[in-house]
């Protein structure tokens, strides 16, 4: 796999947990978003926060500068002073153009090009990956939150449950092909 391929790949899997996010927002009122549990948990609005921190961070001058800038305030990220639904919006289309703009300035020629996190050298898969992992782990916990607040009304974001055979059966009908697992998630998502 290539540079072009790979960065091809991870792109289209943020986008793919971009959805994800995006589809619970979409399921929710407003004023659930800064549900929390107890005052020691997240609501969906804090931990977008903390997305859109890390995000701005990590990403801005993503070849050229440390990933943990100095700027960043990230204990601040865990406060709940985020009030409408339409500041949430915000932060986390500006977090996720950020990372989409730096992935977009990633090409063979820097490729190879060593990346800091924290004064950490990592090559630049291994600070894409990093990004992945801990902004899936995040999505999920979006995911989870906006489940046990919809309830029954949920519409599920992946395979519904008792589906898995008529899932398969229709995606084994098809004949082998070359594709990105997520292209077929993200189109089977949508229609439910």
């Amino acid at each position: 796999m290539n540079a072009t391929q790979y960065l091809e790949g991870i792109q289209k899997q943020f986008k793919y947990y971009q959805s994800l996010g995006e589809k619970t927002i979409a399921q929710l009122p407003n004023e659930q978003l800064f549900w929390q549990y107890n005052d020691d948990s997240n609501s969906i609005a804090i931990i977008i926060k903390h997305l859109w921190g890390n995000m701005k961070s990590r990403w801005t001058d993503f070849l050229t500068s440390d990933g943990e800038k100095e700027w960043r305030m990230r204990d601040a990220e865990f406060e709940d002073d985020i009030k409408t639904k339409e500041e949430v919006l915000i932060k986390w289309n500006d977090g996720w153009q950020c990372l989409f703009d730096a992935l977009d300035s990633i090409n063979e020629t820097n490729f190879d090009n060593p990346i800091y996190i924290r004064n950490i050298e990592h090559s630049i898969t291994e600070a894409i990956n990093r990004q992945l992992a801990h902004y899936s782990y995040h999505i999920g916990q979006i995911v989870v939150i906006g489940k046990m607040i919809a309830g029954p009304s949920w519409q599920s974001l992946s395979i519904p449950k008792g589906e898995s055979s008529v899932y398969n059966k229709k995606r084994f009908e098809q004949p082998k092909h070359k594709a990105h697992y997520t292209d077929k998630l993200m189109d089977d998502s949508s229609k439910q």
